[in-house]
């Protein structure tokens, strides 16, 4: 691959009002809603020409949050804040931040639809 093997994600809701609500309050962004007229879709803030990848909470009708095996690690300056952030949004810690050794830092949490999600940091 010449590029970053992901290109873009989708994290399944149940209740959007509450998962924005959670999103919104941990990484302290706006979501953005996506004009799909068969989807209710808020994306994260991006920027199509940088480093990284783009993303949306959807809600589809047959389509359960929280049972999947994928693992989106989300960008912070110090994953302890947002981990901190979680649990004031409702959500829960699964596991503490933690040394990855070179790699950084690592925190891992559940978020209000039953979904886990990686936070990562440098420090």
């Amino acid at each position: 691959m010449a590029n970053n093997p992901v290109c873009w994600f989708e994290i399944y809701v149940q209740d959007m009002a509450r998962a924005k609500r959670f999103y919104e309050s941990v990484f302290q962004v706006t979501l953005a809603k996506i004009n799909n007229p068969e989807l209710d879709m808020w994306g994260f803030p991006s920027n199509m020409e940088s480093y990284g990848t783009c993303g949306s909470l959807v809600k589809m009708e047959g389509k359960c949050s929280g049972i999947n095996s994928t693992i989106v690690y989300f960008s912070c300056s110090d994953c302890a804040v947002e981990a901190i952030r979680v649990k004031a949004a409702g959500g829960q810690i699964h596991k503490e931040k933690t040394s990855i050794g070179q790699y950084g830092f690592m925190a891992l949490a559940m978020d209000t639809e039953g979904n886990m999600l990686g936070l990562h940091s440098l420090q």
